[in-house]
């Protein structure tokens, strides 16, 4: 199937997506709908566990929207962008797999937010992130505000949106907005080596466990408690549950079956 402005490959259990909108892998109207089916298209495939996010070229990972796109000051404009943004990297956010942001280069504005959306993030040591929306009159309008305090706390959070503050990779990985910064030319290899790493999961695990970490985003232990033993006795309703504890006991690999 043909995604606007993005490239679909499959390795394995691993989908690898490639953001390209050259020069700068700008988010358009079609490229956020075509995010939003491809991750749909993903979610229904058994057989994709991992899903690695990556700017095609050596400069920018994405530089976010156009910014062409908001000269007129069109308010429905706005609204349309907006909710494309918030569809699309919400549906990204709900992957039933691992998502991986493979950060190549710059990452401004929905570049990051896009980044901000995934599990994880590994950033070659060139690349730069930053929240620049206010700086044009605008603010991070697809998770930027909400996710971002959660990773690095509050005080970067406001040095990144309120004034405009650049971080370098190494910077980004002191303060927790990444996971692993690597040489360049080496995001995608380390984000595809962690892919693999999913592939000795069990996938219907890693689903009840990715649902329950984002929920400690919002409601305290005390509320997700009872959805964590919930989702536990759930699991015995799996295929995978049993060929888990049957490997384990036989000392051999499990052999998954996403059921």
């Amino acid at each position: 199937m043909n995604y606007t402005h993005l490239q679909l490959e499959k390795r394995g259990h691993v989908a690898i997506v490639r953001m390209s909108n050259p020069p700068a892998n700008t988010w358009t109207r079609d490229s956020l709908a075509a995010l939003e089916t491809l991750v749909a298209d993903l979610n229904a495939d058994p057989d994709v566990r991992a899903l690695v996010l990556t700017g095609d070229g050596e400069r920018f990972f994405s530089a976010g929207a156009d910014l062409k796109l908001f000269a007129d000051g069109d308010l429905g404009t706005a609204a349309d962008m907006a909710l494309r943004f918030g569809r699309a990297f919400t549906a990204l956010a709900h992957f039933r797999g691992v998502s991986i942001a493979a950060i190549n280069g710059y990452a401004m504005g929905g570049g990051l937010e896009v980044a901000l959306a995934c599990d994880l993030r590994v950033a070659e040591s060139q690349a730069v992130m930053a929240l620049p929306e206010a700086s044009v009159g605008l603010l991070p309008c697809a998770g930027g505000t909400q996710l971002l305090p959660h990773l690095v706390g509050e005080g970067w959070a406001k040095r990144m949106v309120l004034l405009g503050e650049r971080v370098d990779a190494a910077q980004a990985g002191r303060i927790g907005l990444v996971e692993a910064v690597v040489p360049t030319g080496q995001a995608l290899d380390t984000a595809l080596e962690m892919a693999g790493r999913v592939e000795r999961q069990s996938p219907s695990s890693v689903t009840a466990c990715k649902t329950l970490l984002q929920a400690a985003r919002t409601a305290p232990p005390e509320t997700n408690l009872p959805l964590e033993r919930e989702l536990f006795i759930q699991l015995f309703s799996t295929e995978d549950q049993r060929e888990g504890v049957r490997a384990f006991l036989d000392k051999r690999d499990p052999v998954w079956k996403n059921r």
